[in-house]
């Protein structure tokens, strides 16, 4: 574990700090599409990614979500810290987008560090910030972009951080990740593909 985590958290942290990781954590593999936290669970343990994507929603009452980021190898999530420090119950859902590894930290290390290691703190801050600058940018592609708009970025951002033009996501799965219609979702993307901008496939679509 210690030669993982110098390769992705070595120039954050110091020896003694990434030491101390490999003392109390573990690591956890888990494939795509498993919900690693729910809305209402408590948070037991604070998770920094190895590989692998997840991406992190909101839900309202009836079940409907809304992708508010992802986090890529390198980045810890900002509001589990925030659970984990306060005791307090999930308000995010966490979902992997790809197969992912992931360190698990104990929640009970979590304001240890901060007083102990210069470089903790300066991460768990650094990540807090961070993660606002990403809620904000939702915030306002929900509020000031058009569909469309909107519905271009979550291509471009899936590309981004699966390092892949093919999408597996179905109509019905992106309309859920940005809070719309599938009906609304198939026509914009029906323009797309005859702009040349997608091609469309079963279950799937690629960008091109």
């Amino acid at each position: 574990m210690l030669t993982l985590l110098e390769q992705h958290y070595g120039y954050i942290f110091e020896k003694e700090l990434l030491e101390e990781i490999v003392r109390v954590s573990t690591i956890k593999e888990v494939p795509a599409g498993t919900t690693l936290m729910n809305i209402g669970q408590y948070v037991k343990s604070m998770p920094l990614l190895l590989e692998g994507v997840i991406k992190i929603l909101r839900e309202d009452e009836e079940g409907d979500e809304l992708l508010l980021y992802f986090l890529e190898k390198g980045d810890t999530c900002a509001m589990t810290m925030s659970c984990c420090t306060g005791n307090k119950k999930s308000e995010i859902k966490a979902v992997t987008e790809l197969d992912t590894k992931l360190v698990m930290i104990p929640v009970e290390k979590m304001d240890e560090w901060v007083g102990k290691y210069k470089s903790w703190r300066t991460f768990v801050l650094g990540s807090y910030h961070h993660r606002l600058m990403e809620l904000l940018e939702t915030v306002d592609n929900i509020a000031f972009k058009k569909m469309d708009e909107r519905l271009l970025k979550y291509l471009h951002d899936k590309v981004a951080v699966t390092a892949s033009r093919k999408i597996k996501s179905t109509h019905q799965e992106i309309a859920y990740e940005l809070h719309t219609s599938r009906v609304v979702i198939s026509r914009l993307l029906k323009k797309l593909e005859n702009q040349g901008i997608i091609a469309l496939h079963r279950n799937s679509l690629e960008v091109l």
